[in-house]
């Protein structure tokens, strides 16, 4: 077969092909027009799953007269009309392709009237050509009817799901876009009926409670966060621990308000909740990143669902942390009580995790300040501190968990994990200090390194010697350890060190790389599992984890602590 030049109508709906996948991606670039027109109330009108009907409706500032037959052109927009504020787009829609794509597959009707004209204009197009137009009275905004989407490509609408199935993907997209603009009034309309209203007055819990309901919308966490030296902050709400779901589907995220799909951000979330929620349990969340335009791209995709980043490691970091503070500062303590009415037998109740008595208040908390290279403080510390309870020992249990009393009942405390974030707040502290404790070595101890290890040493060098390491190249992929964290006191000092690599090597990718490495010597350093202790030891061991900043929690956000409480023990000893 020859080359040569695609025909103008075969080009237009391989481009459209694009753009709309389905009535969802009609209702979506709509909407974005229509919120990017300044709209306060905005409608949107279904038929037959958006295959046989939608229609967008707006009170937004219009389309002047002269300019609708060029709205329909490819390429047409009044965005952008510069190199510069291409590499900085602050609108939802920029590049003219929406209402010619729209058109080519569809009958399209749109009426338009800017607020200061008298009258309004009428077009129809049918595939992309136009059919008619003229004067046609109607309210200052705009309105655009799209039928028979597909019509002309029935290949196309044969992979169309169901009605309902796409009515569900247009409540979704509404509902989203209805938590980032609660300025805005939305209206879903279901073929003729009412579907999701929002109550548009700029109250975001009143959006939250209008698209999840009033159960969910009350034990959802005020999330405010900033980095300090890039900008970025992270702001919306996110669910307690104890509300949870069976998939990612309930985490939302708005770059610049403009709703993406990010697989990096559903992951700092979830690291965020680290210790915090069961296998296979999922949180809610809706977070707008503010970034710099400048530092987003929203071209990489063709519908514009995914972005990038130019610094997605900051960006991970300013969410992971943000979620995390306010969850530390809300919920410290897991407690083992069955649900309300339960009659599931002593064996099986621990199972359930309810919320502690010692959990704080919801409310909204700064982003605690960041741990640069000579910065101090850390998430934790830096999070309002919730104390430990007061607690007397009992006993060690599996030579793993050290038995507690306190005022509300039984604790029972991971040694590990506790040890763990005694060690990790002094390590910051030192460092802050810059007061590493390093132990030297009798003997340089030779030490052989992957070339993925020795990458990380040289990436983390800096902060693994201001934790306490000392070592210099010893030929190819070799170096020698002259001095290790104090912390380590006995055992491999060569080991210690690749422990420490892989450790930092794996949680690097999601962590701000010196929380990492500090994390890692305290959890190379910590009593393990299965070490007996003496009463003395259990005592001092507790007495440090109140002491700390966080004492809930380890540096990796694995629980330190499990609460029974009396009143779930008298109730299975059939006291009460």
């Amino acid at each position: 077969m020859p080359i040569k030049v695609l025909s103008p109508d075969l080009a237009a709906k391989i481009a459209a092909g694009e753009v709309v996948e389905r009535p969802a991606s009609v209702v979506k670039e709509l909407v974005e027009n229509s919120i990017d027109a300044g709209a306060s109330q905005i409608t949107v009108e279904i038929k037959a799953g958006g295959v046989e009907q939608v229609k967008v409706i707006d009170d937004g500032h219009g389309i002047p007269t002269e300019e609708v037959a060029i709205a329909f052109q490819r390429h047409a927009t009044s965005k952008i009309d510069s190199q510069e504020q291409l590499n900085a787009i602050a609108t939802l829609g920029f590049r003219g392709e929406a209402l010619p794509s729209i058109a080519a597959v569809s009958r399209t009707v749109i009426t338009t009237r800017q607020p200061l004209n008298p009258g309004g204009f009428r077009m129809e197009l049918l595939w992309g050509e136009p059919v008619s137009s003229g004067s046609q009275g109607c309210p200052p905004g705009t309105a655009v009817e799209v039928s028979d989407l597909f019509g002309n490509l029935p290949a196309r609408r044969k992979f169309l799901r169901s009605a309902s199935a796409e009515t569900s993907r247009v409540q979704e997209f509404v509902s989203r876009y209805a938590l980032v603009f609660p300025g805005i009034r939305f209206r879903l309309m279901v073929d003729g009926r009412a579907s999701f209203t929002s109550p548009g007055n700029g109250v975001p819990r009143e959006a939250l409670l209008a698209v999840y309901g009033p159960q969910a919308a009350t034990a959802m966490l005020e999330v405010h966060g900033e980095d300090p030296e890039t900008g970025y902050q992270v702001d919306g709400f996110a669910g307690a621990p104890s509300l949870t779901r069976a998939n990612r589907t309930y985490m939302t995220f708005f770059v610049n308000r403009r709703w993406v799909q990010s697989r990096m951000l559903s992951f700092a979330v979830e690291e965020a909740y680290m210790g915090l929620l069961q296998v296979k349990r999922y949180p809610l969340a809706a977070l707008n990143i503010s970034i710099p335009y400048e530092d987003v791209d929203v071209n990489s995709h063709p519908s514009k669902r995914e972005v990038r980043f130019r610094e997605e490691s900051r960006v991970f970091s300013t969410v992971q942390r943000a979620v995390r503070a306010v969850l530390v500062a809300d919920s410290p303590v897991p407690s083992l009580a069955p649900p309300p009415g339960s009659d599931f037998p002593p064996a099986v109740a621990p199972s359930f995790f309810t919320r502690s008595a010692f959990g704080g208040a919801r409310n909204g908390v700064g982003m605690p300040g960041y741990r640069g290279g000579d910065s101090g403080g850390t998430t934790d510390a830096a999070a309002p501190r919730q104390p430990a309870p007061p607690l007397r020992v009992v006993g060690q249990l599996k030579l793993t968990y050290i038995v507690a009393e306190g005022a509300e009942g039984m604790f029972l405390v991971d040694q590990h994990a506790a040890h763990e974030r005694v060690l990790f707040d002094r390590i910051c502290q030192k460092t802050l200090e810059q007061e590493p404790q390093s132990q030297p070595l009798l003997e340089p101890a030779p030490v052989e390194l992957t070339p993925a290890q020795g990458d990380t040493l040289e990436t983390n060098r800096e902060a693994l010697e201001n934790y306490g390491f000392q070592f210099e190249p010893f030929g190819d992929g070799s170096y020698l350890l002259r001095a290790v964290p104090a912390i380590f006191g006995e055992g491999d000092p060569a080991k210690a060190l690749l422990d420490v690599l892989d450790m930092t090597a794996f949680e690097g990718l999601v962590r701000q790389k010196e929380d990492v490495t500090a994390a890692s010597i305290a959890c190379h350093g910590a009593i393990r599992a299965g070490k007996s202790l003496t009463e003395p030891e259990m005592v001092a061991l507790l007495e440090q984890l109140e002491a700390t900043p966080n004492p809930h929690t380890c540096p990796h956000g694995r629980p330190t602590m499990v609460h029974f409480s009396s009143q779930h023990m008298e109730r299975e000893f059939g006291r009460r």
